[in-house]
């Protein structure tokens, strides 16, 4: 009975959405880059968000974890609602971990010390278990005979697994990725997307930016079209890439396919 109760409770928690955006908008300006964005993300979900530059697809995902603020509608972030409520930002932040274009990562440090600096710093965790955990993640992105180097000495598809790993050492709920394969050589690609493929069979939240649509094809429960700031086509990747119904999805998927 007790094995029942903890099973109901556990899907009841899977149920609850882990990321809700209502109503949302967003100006730079009088340019409205975002409109009326409507949002539900469940916990382990995978959602690939697609569309041509400009669409809004990266501020979306820039304003789940406050990087740019909203001025209309609520994002609510495994419970928590984002407003200028310092404590709440911070709250949202420890939770939701972004991984950018560019890799951002600390030339001056190793990449332990890269990995290691937000735990000890923002999580007061000790040196020794900050470097234990780095280490960890090191191994699952498959790099941990680079530890002691520098950025520099290192090629651009292993930076950008050194800054997944930076942002998996602050034990986050959920991934944000933008564009995390842009700035790579296409023999780079590969690499980077294999670990994302790797966490995402891991169970974790991942809302991912990228035109790289056999990753979406493999890893998305949900594609996602945006354009001129809008949600155009949302589905899941079978029926979003051979029934899409907007004329626009389907001019982009010519494109791009």
């Amino acid at each position: 009975m007790k094995t029942e109760q903890a099973d109901a409770q556990i899907e009841s928690m899977d149920d609850k959405p882990i990321i809700e955006i209502i109503g949302m908008h967003k100006w730079f300006d009088d340019f409205h880059v975002l409109i009326d964005i409507n949002l539900v993300v469940k916990p382990r979900e995978k959602i690939v968000v697609c569309g041509p530059s400009g669409s809004g697809k990266s501020t979306v995902i820039r304003c789940i974890n406050r990087l740019e603020e909203h001025q209309r509608g609520q994002i609510i972030v495994n419970g928590t609602e984002l407003t200028r409520d310092l404590k709440n930002i911070e709250k949202v932040r420890t939770e939701v971990g972004m991984v950018f274009q560019h890799f951002n990562l600390f030339p001056h440090l190793t990449i332990l010390e890269n990995l290691t600096v937000g735990p000890i710093w923002v999580r007061k965790t000790p040196k020794k278990e900050a470097e234990e955990l780095a280490m960890h993640y090191l191994e699952i992105v498959r790099i941990p005979e680079q530890a002691l180097k520098y950025p520099g000495q290192i090629s651009g598809g292993q930076q950008q697994r050194v800054a997944i790993a930076r942002s998996l050492c602050m034990k986050p709920k959920i991934m944000l990725f933008d564009e995390p394969t842009s700035a790579l050589d296409p023999e780079m690609i590969k690499e980077v997307l294999d670990v994302m493929v790797d966490l995402a069979e891991q169970g974790m939240t991942m809302i991912v930016v990228t035109h790289e649509m056999g990753f979406a094809k493999t890893v998305a429960d949900r594609v996602i079209f945006m354009d001129f700031g809008e949600i155009v086509e949302e589905n899941e990747p079978y029926e979003f890439f051979d029934h899409p119904k907007h004329d626009r999805t389907k001019l982009f998927l010519s494109q791009i396919l």
